[in-house]
């Protein structure tokens, strides 16, 4: 765990920066997209759900962005994942976890992908064709694939 830990510089500015971005970026949404689920206020400021969550949704993105890039910056590389091999199953991962994301984003569009069941935004059938009809989550396997495959990178 030493050794582990060794890879972390808790003193470095973008870890500095990195810690309130990844803490801020879930409370934000969450209490944003409850705030609307329980008062319909973001809703009525907005002029409407769809304009709300799309606004919502471009925020969560904006965020994502930075908390994504100031949590990856200038982070130091491992020796034993320093390899062509170790580059080519980030690579993979990447691959696969792009086909899942991009194709659930197709399937279910912007709101339906961006919290848009807050908003009382739903589809009117359950979304079963491909990449739900290979996993119940593959928003959340392909997005898990694409940050394991940036870290092995």
């Amino acid at each position: 765990m030493t050794q582990l830990l060794g890879y972390v510089g808790p003193s470095e500015p973008h870890s500095v920066a990195a810690v309130p971005t990844i803490a801020f970026y879930p409370l934000f949404w969450n209490v944003v997209a409850k705030w609307e689920h329980k008062t319909r206020e973001p809703s009525g400021a907005f002029g409407s759900p769809h304009l709300a969550c799309f606004t919502l949704g471009e925020a969560i993105l904006l965020l994502n962005m930075l908390r994504s890039t100031q949590a990856m910056l200038s982070q130091p590389r491992m020796q034993s994942l320093d390899n062509p091999l170790a580059y080519r199953v980030g690579l993979a991962l990447l691959g696969v976890g792009g086909v899942f994301v991009l194709s659930s984003f197709l399937a279910l569009g912007f709101t339906g992908t961006s919290l848009g069941d807050y908003f009382r935004i739903l589809k009117e059938a359950r979304v079963t064709t491909f990449p739900f009809s290979v996993l119940d989550n593959p928003m959340y396997w392909g997005n898990t694939a694409n940050h394991l495959g940036w870290a092995i990178i």
